[in-house]
Order: structure tokens, then C-alpha cells, then sequence
């Protein structure tokens, strides 16, 4: 029989606070930007639609991997 070797996990669990903090940020920052762009455009003829979902795309990337990281760091292992 073969002996089975412990998993060892790709990211440092001493670095789940920091990564979670970084992505969540940048994740804000990404929504603000999306509140902003939409709220300051200047009629709703314009055709802006690309530019709205890949801005809330990247938003929700790195809100979704912050907020997984957040639950790692409190011991709620997904």
C-alpha cells in the first residue's frame, strides 16, 4: 500500500486576515466605482453596458474571494 502524504494547503493560513482585507477592499473599490459610473452618467440613452458588467464583474471576483478568505480566517472552513 502506498503511504498517504499530508495535504498541505497552497496559501499559508497566517495570510487569510491580510488577503481577506486586500480583496475585500479592492472589491470596494470596484462597487463604489460601478455606484459612481452609473449614478454620473448623463443621460440613460448611452450605451455603456460592457463597461458596467465587466466593472461589476471584478467586483463581485473580489468581493466572492474576500468574503471566503473572511470565513477562513474566523474558522467557518467552506
Amino acid at each position: 500500500m502506498d503511504v498517504m502524504q499530508r495535504y498541505v494547503s497552497p496559501v499559508n493560513p497566517a495570510v487569510f486576515p491580510h488577503l481577506a482585507t486586500v480583496l475585500l477592499v479592492i472589491g470596494t473599490f470596484f462597487t463604489a466605482w460601478f455606484f459612481i459610473f452609473v449614478v454620473s452618467r448623463k443621460s440613460s440613452k448611452e450605451s455603456t453596458l460592457i463597461k458596467e458588467l465587466l466593472i461589476s464583474l471584478c467586483a463581485s471576483i473580489f468581493l466572492g474571494f474576500g468574503i471566503v478568505f473572511l470565513l477562513l480566517t474566523v474558522g467557518i472552513y467552506v
